[in-house]
């Protein structure tokens, strides 16, 4: 079994997907001859040709509609927005054109199109490349929203993704892009969207997280087992639709729940988590479950490790609840 950063496998996914579907075309800033910013791409245009690995202009909105287009007569185009930050341009043909064809048209044109985009802090990128925006897209219905944290995971979830007939954003964590190694399976296997890993047991704490700050939340997990504190890691890998099945019985085993997340506080995606456990199992909690993210300002440049959350911040609200 091979070891692979989340780079590798989300390249080795798209290879294998593109060798076993004609219909599959990237297109986005650079990725045909560069191979990606990040080298996501890095060989297909070699493999495949220019017809099915497109360079466009600096145009988002542009390279959303195209894909659009492609899908909807046929094609399954993945787009790759080059940061996440700069999809705002096309945020409108996103929420208002992708994620509402299936359904304005009685799904007589599904529209299989995903998305792919680095999201998050931790690469000293400042305000213009750091930013999560994935609370933003959660929010949109006919749209998934899925975001891998190991390579595994990447390579399994985005083979799920590129077969599905609804659009996906797949946002990767770019700060462990390369960090992030493990052992990946050869060939085509898919990861099932909607369902979360239990990735530490434990019967103390729920601790839910999810791409990059899942490493984060293992490495508070590892320092309260050193003060003799359970703490179970649950890795949403899926944020729409969200795996609530799970979480519950996590939360109903430990009884308290910590959720951590990058993205600033004020409705981020951990709002949503927090309400949907607790308004179905209020009675087994035993304090309020709490959130650790992003300070509500705009990504500070010479500040962004105060501002993303590290392990010591997480354990002292792991410590809190259960102190409550």
């Amino acid at each position: 079994m091979p070891t692979m950063n989340i780079i590798q496998a989300v390249n080795d996914a798209l290879r294998i997907e593109m060798r076993r579907d004609d219909r599959v075309v990237i297109l986005g800033e650079d990725v045909g001859k560069f191979g990606g910013v990040f080298r996501a791409t890095s060989g297909l245009y070699d493999e495949f040709g220019a017809d099915r690995c497109i360079d466009t202009p600096l145009a988002e909105a542009g390279i959303i509609g195209t894909a659009i287009g492609m899908a909807l007569y046929g094609l399954r185009p993945v787009p790759e927005i080059q940061f996440a930050d700069f999809i705002f341009p096309a945020f409108d043909q996103i929420v208002n054109e992708l994620a509402k064809f299936r359904y304005r048209s009685g799904g007589q044109y599904p529209c299989p199109v995903v998305i792919r985009t680095p999201y998050g802090g931790g690469i000293r990128g400042g305000h213009y490349h750091s930013q999560s925006p994935e609370a933003l897209f959660a929010h949109t219905p006919g749209l998934k929203v899925v975001i891998p944290a190991t390579p595994t995971d990447a390579k399994g979830l985005l083979l799920s993704a590129l077969r599905q007939d609804d659009p996906v954003l797949f946002m990767e964590p770019k700060r462990v892009y390369r960090a992030a190694r493990g052992d990946v399976p050869e060939g085509d296997y898919e990861i099932e969207l909607g369902k979360a890993a239990i990735t530490r047991e434990g019967d103390q704490v729920t601790l839910i997280a999810y791409g990059a700050m899942l490493h984060t939340a293992h490495e508070a997990a590892d320092k309260a087992a050193d003060q003799g504190i359970s703490v179970e890691v649950i890795d949403l890998r899926t944020l729409v639709p969200f795996d609530i099945e799970t979480l519950l019985e996590s939360v109903k085993k430990t009884g308290r729940c910590v959720v951590a997340h990058e993205a600033p506080k004020t409705c981020g995606y951990g709002a949503e988590l927090v309400a949907s456990i607790q308004e179905r199992v209020m009675e087994y909690l035993e304090a309020p479950i709490l959130r650790v993210a992003g300070f509500d300002t705009p990504f500070p440049y010479t500040l962004e490790h105060e501002y993303m959350p590290n392990a010591d911040r997480i354990l002292g609200t792991v410590r809190q609840t259960l102190e409550w």
